[in-house]
């Protein structure tokens, strides 16, 4: 590994001038005046953009300004102690101790861990203390060493990451994590900060970061156990649906350098608020992570939940843009809107009027956002398994099953296959002359031909029959058929509110949802069983709780049930997540019993839903909405009456509860 820092990249006493950028902009040309960037001024640009996002000023008069660039040939460290200092944004004082971090846009591990611990020893007073006494640049070159050097460690790492809470601790549990755009100075910088405010404050917190040196998740049985978590993050959070339900604590990730004592102190009084602000569960909360230590399965399953939830966004909009365009313009608005979107406007209307208008508007843009959803799908979950690298080659691989007819198993199909191979070339050695060109040209390249060569020549056609057929089931269901499978998809969206189980069925009904039309209706019934059966554990929670049994549910659990009332109606069912962890052996066979109970009734009643979520607020695009919400109510009658007589006449000492059991996640 080169070496990160030289002494002609240290700069001592330095008169920088007074403007920030200024300061950075005679750093990243000290970078590339010794070879290790091919252009200073992208360099600056990429620095300067990573600045303006968050300030890199921290406690201290310390400012870390970093980034990742294709400018970049070798990773590089530059350090400048200035005089006079400079404002970075901290909350303290100025900068006089400036690192400029430059990092290769495909930076390998090493590197970056490297980058990592210093960033952590930036913590440390002492060493930092060191850093302002040096009197040479060689020493501050050996100071950056002896930060960075394997064997050593500057700063204590979060505590136990990845440990089991200790048994019997009197003390709170806190779980957080930390990341970054960037991943490789505020993610670890912050870890350290809150790790030490939380031994300040006798409380025992785990740490998970999230940086570019790669995450090593919390183990499921510290999360159960805690009682709130911290989220330090300036990007969405990996696996969100692992803290579901848990008292939430979010802010910049600065701000865990910067008042880490503050969110702990936050932190523990929202962990006793049932008001507090809790971590959302479902579909959408899943993101692209990679464990080291996931097997085939789990990286085939979190691929799949990841690029359903990208996808969604997609099918819901367009799905409500389609109902409103036959609210508006009838049926037939299938056949004649495309004429009437080239033919007409506002000031040349049709003979149905402003509403066929508005009504065959609506119809065609979301007909085209539906038409994202096979190459969505499939770019997203290339984007799970091989990260950015792999988008460009899933979505080509998606349009691809999509023009072959495979519909959104050969989109399935083809994003596993774009993954795979954008993951396998990004694992590839290359010289660093060539490395910037592998995720912008050589990987999405190799990976399309790949991918698409193999959708087009060998799996195309035999996907595209077995779409056809699937289809032509699900159009022949009718009759007892109809209400088995309606039972089936009610009891698995109840039965584990969000967890695996739950997400397969609300997967299906979305991914088949754009194969729905006025002679196949099947998947909107699907996708109303779906969605009104979701519904219904949130809202027989709020109608035991606060009408028909008060006297069985805590304090809380009231305060939780009036919630719970809206968030049922939304097709939300974070709701339910408090009863279900406060006792999920009585409540969770309750919700799957009523679940499916509504399901069938929706399925035998043909109830239809072009929409994948809101629940009643989008009644217009359910129909017949009155028999939508007799099944909602049925199922929550039912549901709720179960949890009473379990909760009077079932002792909870005889359903011990299981310890993974409190980590019910939310329903989508």
């Amino acid at each position: 590994m080169s070496q990160l820092i030289t002494p002609d990249l240290v700069l001592l006493d330095a008169d920088l001038g007074t403007d920030r950028a200024g300061v950075i902009r005679a750093l990243t040309n000290l970078v590339a005046a010794q070879g290790r960037a091919t252009d200073a001024e992208s360099l600056f640009d990429d620095a300067w953009a990573r600045e303006q996002k968050t300030d890199t000023g921290v406690p201290g008069g310390i400012a870390i300004p970093h980034c990742r660039s294709e400018a970049v040939t070798e990773a590089t460290l530059v350090m400048a102690r200035l005089d006079p200092a400079v404002d970075f944004g901290a909350t303290d004082a100025p900068a006089d101790l400036i690192f400029l971090i430059a990092a290769p846009a495909g930076a390998d591990e090493q590197h970056l861990k490297v980058l990592s611990a210093l960033a952590r020893s930036l913590v440390n007073p002492e060493y930092v203390d060191s850093l302002r006494a040096a009197k040479t640049r060689e020493d501050i070159v050996a100071l950056v060493e002896q930060a960075t050097a394997p064997e050593e460690k500057a700063a204590p790492a979060a505590p136990a990451q990845n440990a089991a809470p200790t048994e019997g601790a009197a003390r709170p549990v806190l779980v957080a994590v930390t990341a970054c755009p960037t991943g490789i100075a505020h993610t670890y910088m912050a870890a350290d900060s809150l790790a030490a405010a939380a031994e300040r404050a006798g409380v025992e917190l785990h740490v998970e970061t999230q940086g570019s040196s790669g995450a090593t998740p919390l183990d499921p049985a510290v999360i159960a156990a805690a009682s709130a978590v911290i989220f330090a993050v300036d990007v969405d959070v990996r696996d969100k649906g692992r803290f579901a339900g848990k008292a939430l604590v979010q802010s910049p990730v600065k701000r865990g350098i910067d008042a880490p004592d503050a969110m702990i102190a936050e932190a523990l009084a929202a962990a006793q608020d049932p008001k507090a602000a809790r971590v959302a569960g479902g579909a959408a909360s899943e993101s692209t992570s990679s464990t080291k230590d996931e097997h085939f399965g789990q990286t085939v399953k979190r691929a799949l939940l990841t690029g359903v939830s990208y996808m969604i966004p997609f099918v819901a909009g367009g799905g409500l843009l389609i109902a409103l365009g036959f609210l508006l313009g009838g049926y037939l608005i299938t056949e004649t809107a495309g004429d009437i979107i080239v033919q007409n406007s506002l000031w040349n209307l049709p003979d149905g009027g402003v509403a066929a208008y508005l009504g065959a508007a609506a119809f065609k843009i979301g007909a085209a956002s539906m038409g994202f959803l096979v190459p969505a799908l499939a770019g997203y979950i290339a984007y799970a398994i091989a990260d950015r690298p792999g988008i460009a080659p899933g979505f080509t691989a998606g349009a691809v099953a999509g023009l072959m007819g495979a519909g959104f198993l050969g989109g399935i199909v083809g994003g596993l296959l774009a993954g795979v191979a954008a993951h396998w070339l990004a694992q590839r050695k290359t010289p660093s002359w060539f490395r910037g060109l592998m995720p912008v040209v050589v990987i999405p390249l190799l990976a399309s031909i790949f991918a698409s060569g193999l959708m087009v020549l060998i799996l195309g056609g035999p996907i595209a029959s077995l779409t056809v057929a699937l289809n032509d089931f699900l159009n022949g269901l009718n009759g007892a058929s109809a209400v088995v499978l309606g039972l089936i998809l009610g009891a698995m969206m109840g039965f584990d509110l969000g967890g695996p189980v739950n997400k397969v069925a609300y997967s299906f009904a979305v991914a088949g949802l754009s194969a729905g039309a006025i002679d196949n209706q099947a998947p909107w019934m699907i996708m109303a069983a779906v969605m009104a059966s979701g519904m219904v554990a949130p809202l027989a929670m709020a109608l035991a709780s606060t009408l028909l049994a008060r006297r069985l549910f805590s304090p809380v659990e009231k305060e939780n049930g009036k919630a719970a009332w809206l968030l049922g109606a939304s097709f939300i069912s974070e709701g339910a997540i408090p009863f279900a962890a406060a006792d999920p052996l009585r409540v969770i066979p309750a919700s799957a019993i009523g679940s499916a109970v509504t399901g069938g009734i929706i399925m035998a009643a043909g109830v239809t839903s072009q929409a994948p979520h809101g629940g009643v607020f989008v009644f217009f695009a359910i129909n017949p909405f009155p028999m939508f919400l007799v099944a909602i109510v049925a199922g929550m009658i039912v549901t709720a009456l179960i949890v009473i007589l379990l909760k009077r006449f079932v002792r909870k000492s005889e359903t011990a509860v299981a310890p993974e059991a409190a980590q019910v996640p939310v329903a989508a």
